[in-house]
């Protein structure tokens, strides 16, 4: 005898209940991708989303910028920048063009802010020095200028007070006359000077002779106003200048001057 057959429907609806069950939404068409830039999905498309909330930094986005180190001033070496005081604030920076020139220029510096450092506020300015150039050992009568760090605390003319910061004397006995090296009147040049504490009493007139280190040291070595040429050590700059440096020079930031030939500032 025969035995009937089962129809197969009954074996079949199971089968693909089961294989609806194990491949879920993946037999569906794949969704289309967003585009990259879509809003909540990043520059980067939605891959930098995804690596995000799993806690981790997308390839292209940018590291941490590396914190700033604050400012010194340009073409100064290690042993200038190390002999201005901690407490200075302005620093105007006369620098030679060598060793024997007499040709300079000025730059007037100023930190304000710490964490900046050193910011240039004035200058280049062009300068004078000493006929001869410069020295690490000045003494009376060479025609070099001395080279190093300086205090700036007093300052004085035969004109009237410009609107100085500094305490200024103003007296007839800065009136010069005669020629320079090269012929060109002197006339003027102290009508506003600065003392450079070198070899001198700092908070006195810059005409006090009284000289610390001695006389044969030398001494009188001021920031003036240029008459066209060398000086005999002074540092001198244009009238305007020296008008607009008179007004900058702050003693409540401790102003100095760092002055002498490029290769040895770059110490």
């Amino acid at each position: 005898m025969s035995v009937p057959r089962r129809p197969p429907t009954l074996l079949a609806a199971p089968l693909l209940v089961l294989a609806l069950l194990l491949t879920g939404c993946a037999s569906g068409a794949a969704p289309a991708e967003t585009p990259v830039g879509a809003p909540g999905q990043g520059a980067a498309g939605p891959r930098s989303d995804a690596a995000s909330a799993l806690g981790a930094s997308p390839s292209a986005s940018p590291s941490a910028a590396p914190a700033l180190r604050p400012a010194e001033i340009p073409d100064l070496g290690q042993q200038t920048l190390a002999r201005i005081p901690a407490g200075a604030r302005q620093a105007f920076v006369v620098t030679g063009e060598e060793a024997d020139s007499n040709q300079s220029s000025a730059v007037l510096y100023s930190r304000e802010d710490p964490a900046k450092g050193w910011q240039p506020v004035a200058g280049p300015w062009p300068a004078h020095n000493g006929m001869e150039g410069w020295t690490d050992h000045h003494v009376a009568g060479d025609l070099r200028s001395p080279t190093g760090v300086y205090p700036l605390t007093d300052a004085g003319g035969r004109l009237p007070d410009p609107g100085a910061l500094l305490p200024y004397d103003e007296h007839p006995r800065f009136a010069v006359d005669g020629e320079g090296f090269f012929g060109e009147p002197l006339e003027g040049s102290f009508d506003y000077v600065v003392a450079i504490n070198y070899n001198r009493t700092e908070g006195v007139s810059p005409l006090d002779r009284t000289r610390p280190l001695g006389l044969e040291r030398g001494g009188g070595i001021w920031i003036h106003v240029d008459h066209g040429g060398p000086t005999q050590g002074c540092v001198s700059i244009p009238q305007e200048r020296m008008e607009e440096l008179l007004r900058t020079l702050d003693p409540a930031m401790n102003p100095v001057i760092v002055m002498g030939d490029a290769e040895t500032l770059g110490r």
